[in-house]
């Protein structure tokens, strides 16, 4: 619903947009009360096994924890008239929520990096030289995050563990480089530049 809402805000206007908004993260939040621990989703491409969705209780957890940031944020913007910004902030969110249930680290490659995507629109929302400089910046190093997450992801297949996001551990192939991956997105000390760089440029 949140990705959905997304498209829809980009071709609607005043108070049906308004609308759109609000409800977005209400049935999203809905989508995740009916969801049972334990429920999987699996298919097969391209000779990989894919699992986008994976349901436990932390999951959930996060999933009703963002589509709650996603309403407040659009409760606390509806004073704003930016298509990008609303556009961004939905998807943004639909991105978090996707990568929460993701069971397989392509499923999540994919949703790491249109979670960058999205959100450099947030910093880019101010509309200045500084904020264009910052983030395209920002753009880098999550990219560049997502590329060690991949690079990780392959690795880590390769040495026959498959693609299943389980614990994987520092000893694993491919260990090391998700788990900075995971550094730079989470902002750990020494990789949280781009955070205290991006954070006061980004729109409210």
């Amino acid at each position: 619903p949140l990705l959905l809402g997304a498209v829809l805000v980009a071709v609607t206007r005043g108070p049906l947009r308004a609308l759109v908004m609000l409800v977005a993260p209400l049935l999203g939040a809905w989508g995740v009360y009916q969801l049972e621990p334990g429920t999987v989703v699996e298919f097969q491409m391209m000779g990989l096994q894919l699992t986008p969705v994976r349901v436990d209780a932390l999951s959930i957890l996060f999933g009703y924890l963002f589509h709650l940031a996603a309403f407040i944020g659009a409760v606390y913007s509806l004073h704003i008239k930016d298509t990008m910004q609303d556009v961004a902030a939905l998807a943004y969110a639909g991105s978090a929520v996707g990568a929460v249930f993701a069971g397989d680290l392509l499923t999540l490659f994919v949703l790491w990096e249109l979670l960058a995507l999205t959100s450099v629109f947030l910093v880019l929302a101010r509309r200045s030289k500084h904020s264009l400089a910052t983030s395209m910046r920002y753009l880098v190093m999550q990219v560049g995050s997502g590329v060690l997450l991949l690079a990780g992801a392959i690795w880590y297949s390769s040495a026959g563990n498959g693609l299943t996001f389980d614990f994987i551990g520092l000893d694993a192939p491919g260990g090391w480089l998700i788990f900075i991956a995971f550094g730079i997105k989470a902002g750990f000390p020494m990789l949280h530049g781009w955070l205290t760089d991006a954070y006061p440029e980004a729109t409210p």
